[in-house]
């Protein structure tokens, strides 16, 4: 049996501001199994569903195929691919386990409980769960505390021992040594945060009649530490880490909260912390026509929404949510899963029209314009601004970057992430050395480039005016601390002007003459006028049309994808390939006003 914990490992632990004179959170522990996000009637209710619902069908039929993958492959080893995660092997363990669980709930064949259980006797005799990268450890831990509730019927006693002896030594513990700590991802604010407490949380409950006093200890700091995090949703429900970041974030979040619901019937009122129940909107505006990601920083180039719209919607009644979720999994090859069946909502009927066309994140400081909801041809426009220094990690130098699409195209595009900034333990280069992280891999400004980075690393741009009008849309930047050692004032505008064409306007008040490059990043095809103020993009038969409005003499130049002769160039990095910018270089300038027109036209 695992050793009984006493207070003594606890020292110097903080505990959560509510504090344990409020009561025991255990109070409420409902004593049997399952209790982490379902109990027997949630099973008892998929089987109908299932029956019932095609798309749910679908779903199921998705699991099944990954349960059904399982049965054929070797158990997880401890494999370090990078000499720093673990992570791809907890996510492997933790995506088996799901899928073999709930099959085996649903379907009774005992071959699905014996491949879960050869799964995690393997990883119980792992040496760690990798705690120097908590991720890892947080995920395995939610992997664990699933199986251990959802099959403890099923589960000998031995096997139980086996079980919740990994959960305390491998996950709960080394979390609490996190806890004791002055420094960790309990102080931090990010997705790690988010994950590692969700994780940590989910495993508590799982075992928390038997190891109550490491349960309420793991409880109460997750408590603490939580809102630190959720904080970043107010006040409009951005996720500031960008739009994929905000699904592993909120994944683990409300994997937790639902959890909470279930096994105490409380969620400790961290639902309704300021931004929360918006934050489902996020994902919904930071995508394009055809949902694509708008991928700023260092997010994934996906299709957005998640099964969290299922359960925000229903938790919070928006039924927005709910229409993102359910019509994206009724497009053919939908890629629903495990959560979509457990947080499933067949109600439907929202019309996306009544959805306002333009949305201003306040506080993440990004930016959303199109002309329609429904229209897979529309005019759509991101903006991102906000902090460089953004929580930590995976910002770019992109302040004042956007994101075009028009006529089912995305014509200006990101960068996107590269991977090899996730290296740094191997090859020790900052992040800003990389093209990608850079101000010129971005469709931004870069005043008097160099070596050193070419925007402030710590630079915050607010947006400074947002004015929604159905004939005209604008956004006003304010660039000015992104390049103050080289500008008193620099200020991008961006309008959507009758739904049909997009203007990009600079303005650079430069201390002393300057050499001002502006950047626009495309997959396109680009064709320059005879005068070079004039650029006709082109892909698959459509065409978006460039136009220098100001200053007389500016022109356009095509440049490939790489960095300029005087900027750091790893000898590593991602590849650029099929990618061209789109360039305007002023020489020289003090006082500049740089204005251009981007509108579709007929092929």
């Amino acid at each position: 049996m695992p050793a009984q914990l006493t207070r003594r490992h606890f020292a110097g632990t903080v505990f959560a501001g509510a504090g344990l004179a409020e009561g025991d959170v255990l109070a409420t522990l409902k004593r049997s199994h399952p209790r982490l996000m379902a109990d027997e009637r949630t099973f008892a209710s998929l089987k109908r569903l299932i029956e019932s619902e095609p798309t749910a069908r679908l779903c199921y039929q998705a699991v099944r195929e990954d349960a059904d993958n399982a049965l054929k492959e070797a158990p997880s080893i401890y494999l370090i691919p990078d000499g720093l995660r673990l992570l791809s092997v907890s996510r492997r363990v933790k995506e088996r386990v799901q899928a073999l669980a709930l099959v085996y709930r649903l379907e009774g064949d005992r071959r699905y409980r014996d491949r879960a259980w050869k799964e995690l006797e393997a990883a119980a005799q792992f040496k760690d769960w990798n705690p120097k990268h908590f991720l890892d450890s947080a995920e395995m831990t939610y992997a664990f505390a699933l199986a251990y509730d959802w099959l403890f019927a099923d589960w000998t006693a031995s096997q139980r021992q086996t079980l919740r002896q990994a959960i305390v030594t491998l996950g709960l513990k080394p979390g609490m040594a996190v806890y004791a700590s002055a420094n960790g991802w309990h102080k931090r604010d990010n997705n790690w945060n988010q994950v590692c407490n969700g994780g940590l949380g989910i495993g508590a409950l799982a075992i928390a009649d038997e190891e109550p006093e490491l349960a309420r200890a793991i409880l109460q700091n997750a408590r603490q530490s939580l809102p630190l995090a959720m904080r970043h949703y107010a006040p409009d429900g951005a996720g500031t880490e960008g739009a994929t970041y905000w699904d592993y974030g909120a994944r683990f979040n409300i994997l937790f909260l639902s959890s909470l619901e279930t096994a105490l019937g409380t969620d400790f009122e961290l639902s309704k912390i300021d931004g929360f129940a918006q934050s489902g909107l996020y994902q919904i505006y930071m995508g394009g026509a055809d949902r694509m990601s708008f991928d700023f920083a260092d997010c994934g180039l996906r299709r957005l929404s998640t099964p969290m719209h299922f359960w925000m919607g229903r938790r919070f009644r928006r039924p927005e949510y709910n229409w993102f979720r359910s019509s994206e999994l009724a497009r053919p090859m939908p890629g629903g899963g495990f959560l979509d069946l457990l947080w499933f909502d067949a109600s439907s009927g929202f019309d996306p029209a009544r959805l306002p066309l333009d949305k201003y994140f306040r506080a993440a400081e990004c930016v959303s314009m199109r002309s329609s909801w429904t229209d897979p041809n529309a005019l759509v426009l991101a903006v991102q601004a906000g902090d460089n220094s953004n929580l930590s990690g995976h910002r770019h130098l992109d302040l004042g970057t956007f994101i075009l699409e028009a006529s089912g195209e995305r014509w200006i595009i990101d960068g996107g992430v590269d991977h090899e900034t996730y290296l740094a333990h191997q090859h020790h280069n900052p992040k800003w050395h990389y093209y990608r992280i850079r101000a010129e891999g971005h469709n931004t400004l870069v005043i008097n480039p160099g070596a050193e980075p070419d925007q402030d690393l710590k630079a915050v741009a607010r947006i400074v005016q947002f004015d929604s009008r159905p004939q005209r849309t604008t956004a006003v930047v304010d660039l000015t601390a992104a390049y103050a050692r080289h500008a008193r004032g620099v200020q991008r505008t961006f309008t959507m002007e009758n739904r049909s064409a997009v203007t990009v306007a600079d303005r650079v008040q430069a201390n002393a003459p300057a050499e001002v490059w502006w950047f626009a990043h495309t997959p396109a095809e680009v064709v320059l006028g005879a005068d070079r103020t004039e650029a006709t993009l082109k892909r698959n038969g459509k065409r978006l049309l460039a136009k220098i409005e100001s200053p007389a003499g500016a022109v356009f130049e095509v440049q490939e994808a790489t960095p300029l002769a005087t900027s750091p160039n790893p000898e590593k990095q991602a590849s650029n390939r099929g990618r061209r910018k789109l360039a305007i270089r002023l020489r020289a300038v003090k006082d500049a006003e740089l204005r251009v027109r981007f509108a579709p036209a007929s092929a």
